[in-house]
């Protein structure tokens, strides 16, 4: 295999992921602009491919035809496209997997674990499209919704597995010899708390959608006075995020070289984690201004898939010391 097929998959890869993410941070506009049912079929929006533009073009009884959703609203084109255009960035998706995969057939002959990452990603994308439809039949149940999210994750962390595989060798060459031997245990435990942050983020989320929709979607001044419990419980989870990582990024800094890896990666963990508190902050403190909640979800993501970047990165590395 040539260095400029590999250097093509890794590339592909690599733009599949951030399209991966960019469907992330669509979804938590959904979510925050309260479009999660602005189509309430699926796959079709009204019954249409192309879903329509103005009331006028549905049915006098769409409010029967669908009640979940529209029983007690009337239609919203805002809401209505904002879903729709999710779900063609979900289609793109497919069709960045789908490169990805015909890409990684050059290493059928070299290391066929890369194909098959990318395989499992693209039955696993076909999956979440399938259990997409199943968070709209639910009417957004909040288990349908965490396990989407879950999954999204998991999709991205074997893309990054299957990319970092590409280059094994080269990750190989990561010196960790100065490293604390309790560091991969941390980090495994940092990875293990940015998850259970996610799930509980995700129940905040269903908690203010809730708020939201009491509220009409207005005075966001007023929505944190009926937060639940585990509001609180995430907010201050968020300092045992915080100084784990800080232990993290403190270890690599001084151990490792200037120009090794594993410092760059730290500093950007870091800085993530930062803006991701500041970020949480900003939604507690000014009302839950919608533009910032699909940020702090985007970084969250950000974070775990930075984290198992790094794991993976130890991990070869370590593989070559104790060869």
């Amino acid at each position: 295999m040539t260095p400029e097929i590999a250097q093509r998959f890794r590339r592909l890869g690599m733009w599949t992921i951030f399209a991966v993410y960019f469907v992330i941070l669509v979804g938590g506009i959904v979510r925050a602009s309260g479009a999660g049912m602005g189509c309430p079929d699926w796959p079709t929006c009204f019954g249409q491919l192309i879903p329509p533009t103005s009331e006028a073009e549905l049915p006098a009884n769409y409010h029967e035809i669908y009640a979940v959703g529209y029983s007690n609203t009337d239609f919203n084109v805002v809401k209505t496209w904002t879903e729709y255009l999710n779900r063609l960035t979900g289609v793109t998706i497919g069709i960045f997997i789908f490169l990805t995969l015909w890409a990684s057939r050059a290493y059928l002959k070299t290391d066929k674990g890369v194909f098959y990452l990318s395989l499992s990603v693209f039955l696993l994308v076909g999956f979440q499209g399938w259990l997409g439809a199943v968070v709209v039949k639910t009417h957004l149940h909040p288990l349908m919704i965490t396990a989407h999210m879950l999954l999204a994750l998991f999709i991205v962390a074997l893309l990054i597995y299957a990319i970092a595989r590409s280059q094994h060798d080269s990750l190989q060459k990561i010196d960790i010899s100065n490293l604390s031997a309790r560091f991969k245990t941390v980090l495994m435990v940092a990875m293990m708390m940015t998850l259970a942050q996610v799930v509980m983020g995700t129940q905040v989320r269903e908690a203010v959608d809730l708020i939201a929709n009491h509220h009409q979607y207005i005075d966001r001044e007023y929505w944190r006075d009926s937060f639940p419990i585990i509001f609180y419980v995430h907010r201050s989870f968020s300092s045992l995020i915080l100084f784990t990582n800080l232990w993290l990024v403190w270890q690599i800094y001084k151990t490792v070289a200037k120009n090794n890896l594993l410092l760059k990666l730290a500093y950007s963990l870091i800085a993530l984690v930062v803006c991701a508190i500041l970020a949480g902050m900003s939604l507690d403190r000014l009302g839950m201004p919608a533009v910032v909640q699909p940020l702090h979800l985007l970084i969250a993501t950000l974070i775990f898939g930075l984290q198992f970047f790094m794991f993976i990165c130890y991990h070869y590395a370590e593989e070559k010391r104790h060869a």
